[in-house]
């Protein structure tokens, strides 16, 4: 039996408009990172839904190739990285080890669970795709609430697999220096 044209076409414009919103960037989330308060505010829709303690990088901001600095300005999220993984897996050249490593595991730093990779929309931050800068998990999650990363912007596990269930590609990343009056 032959479909009709109109079928055709009709079934074709479903398939087109599901991509389209598949592929459309992440409008209704932004995330807010304070580099003094080491906290990163989660939005939906203008709407503060979470405070997350955060590490940004030890030796300070900047977006110098090879300078280990988290980069201040507007940012998105670019690709994740993760989907499925365990709690703990750790990663290596964005794919996972095998390995998983629970939360505190003595000298070890690898990047676990999740990467959320970031993508500069300003000259202070174009090089942070190139510069592998990622919001991702980490054991080291006794440091967090102080700069303790290489350049990333750190999470508990649990806390980025709750942030990457929630946002998509697209969605906006805003890394400042202070945030007057964090809640929470």
């Amino acid at each position: 039996m032959t479909k009709s044209p109109f079928t055709l076409y009709s079934s074709l414009f479903t398939a087109f408009c599901f991509l389209l919103v598949a592929c459309a960037p992440d409008m209704h989330h932004k995330l807010l990172v304070s580099i003094a308060d080491q906290k990163m505010i989660f939005f939906e829709d203008g709407n503060q839904i979470a405070v997350y303690p955060i590490s940004t990088s030890k030796y300070g901001v900047g977006d110098e190739m090879g300078s280990y600095k988290t980069p201040l300005g507007h940012l998105y999220i670019a690709k994740k990285i993760g989907t499925g993984m365990p709690l703990g897996m750790a990663f290596k050249d964005r794919k996972p080890t095998g390995e998983i490593l629970l939360p505190n595991t003595p000298g070890r730093d690898p990047i676990v669970t999740r990467l959320l990779w970031l993508h500069g929309k300003e000259p202070q931050n174009k090089n942070a795709f190139a510069r592998y800068i990622y919001i991702h998990g980490t054991t080291q999650e006794h440091s967090l609430g102080k700069p303790a990363s290489f350049g990333c912007i750190r999470m508990s596990s649990t806390d980025v697999i709750a942030l990457y269930e929630k946002v998509g590609k697209g969605a906006e990343v805003e890394v400042v220096k202070k945030v007057q009056g964090i809640s929470q």
